[in-house]
Formats: C-alpha cells, sequence, structure tokens
C-alpha cells in the first residue's frame, strides 16, 4: 500500500495563526552514535535497506507510506526532533515518515531509547483530558507517539510526540508492545548503516 498524504490544520477560534514552517527533508548522513562500524556484522532486520523517496519538504501534517514488496521484519521507529521527522522500519525498509510536533520548551519530549510498553487506539489523556488516537505509550509519566489534530498556531505538545491521525492508525497497525522507539536530536541514519540502538 502506498499513500501520500497531508491532514488539514484545524482553526481554533480565537487562534493567533502562525504558518507551518516547511522542514527540508533530511539527506542521510552517517552519524556514530547510530550506525555501527562498517567491520561490525549487524542484524539483517536492523539495517537500512531503504529511505523513501520524499521529492519534497514535509509540512506540518503530511505524510508518506510504502509497505509495497515490503517483507515482513522486526520493528524500529525513530523520530528526529531537529528535522521534525518520525521515520518507521519494517525489517531495515522506511515504510513510513511523516512530520511531527513535539514537546514545547516548558515540557520537552525526552531524547533516548524507549520500547513501546502499551497500545490504545482511543485513548484520553488523564492529565490534559485531549483526545490521544493511537496512543503508544513510551514512559511511564505519559509520554508517547499519537495522532494528533495539527491546531494552526499551535506546534507544540506536552512532550508526546503528534503525528498526522491517519499515519498514527497506519503506525498502530505495524507496532507490537516491546518495538523500539529512538529519539534523537538531529541523528540520521543512511542506507546501508545499522540501527544500533535497537
Amino acid at each position: 500500500m502506498k499513500v501520500r498524504a497531508t491532514e488539514a490544520p484545524v482553526r481554533v477560534a480565537g487562534a493567533q495563526v502562525a504558518p507551518p514552517v516547511p522542514q527540508a527533508v533530511p539527506k542521510p548522513a552517517t552519524v556514530p552514535s547510530l550506525v555501527a562500524a562498517a567491520a561490525a556484522e549487524p542484524d539483517e532486520g536492523y539495517v537500512v535497506k531503504r529511505v523513501l523517496d520524499v521529492p519534497e519538504p514535509l509540512q506540518h501534517g503530511a505524510y508518506y507510506w510504502d509497505t509495497e514488496g515490503v517483507p515482513e521484519g522486526p520493528i524500529v521507529i525513530t523520530v528526529d526532533l531537529v528535522a521534525q521527522t518520525l521515520s518507521i522500519f519494517r525489517a531495515g525498509y522506511e515504510i513510513g515518515t511523516a512530520a511531527v510536533i513535539y514537546g514545547a520548551d516548558e515540557k520537552p519530549t525526552p531524547l533516548g531509547v524507549f520500547k513501546i510498553t502499551q497500545k490504545d487506539a482511543h485513548h484520553v489523556s488523564n492529565l490534559y483530558g485531549a483526545p490521544m488516537p493511537y496512543m503508544l505509550r513510551l514512559t511511564n509519566d505519559g509520554i508517547s507517539i499519537h495522532g494528533s489534530a495539527l491546531m494552526e498556531g499551535k506546534y507544540a505538545t506536552h512532550g508526546c510526540v503528534g503525528v498526522p491521525t491517519a499515519f498514527a492508525k497506519l503506525i498502530f497497525g505495524q507496532v507490537k508492545l516491546g518495538d523500539r522507539v529512538i529519539v534523537t536530536s538531529g541523528e540520521m541514519l543512511s542506507r546501508g548503516g545499522r540501527i544500533t540502538a535497537a
């Protein structure tokens, strides 16, 4: 299945509207902390075998999805807060990527390697009363990946990683408890590199 889509922002009455900032699609680069030395024999499931061809900068609300010809295999999700993107890899093939919103300065999205500890398609935050569709919990204090309606003038969360809701549903269908999520600040992977934190 191939999907190229954009979810329209939700208008909030009386909100100051700030136009989304187009993010350049980052060119893959070799990063020592995420990519093993060439001499290492990586587990085949975690070698980056394909990065999706995204022909334009990802706008907030935009995503790409392509599972055609991709074998079953282990799932790893990467989030780059600098590029404001999330990528999901299956058996080393990037099957989806989206622009994200993430934690504000007061409640930043934490960096590190996390396991998905809970899945809930119809979750509502017990702290904020906000819907968090297709929630994938990363920490016990409420940090998760979830569907998020992009509100014009508001591009931050309370530490969570917000993705377009339709994209969140696609991710939700792929992952299982225990799958890894790697949250970085400016680290990217290249084809042939190894996702070592997985």
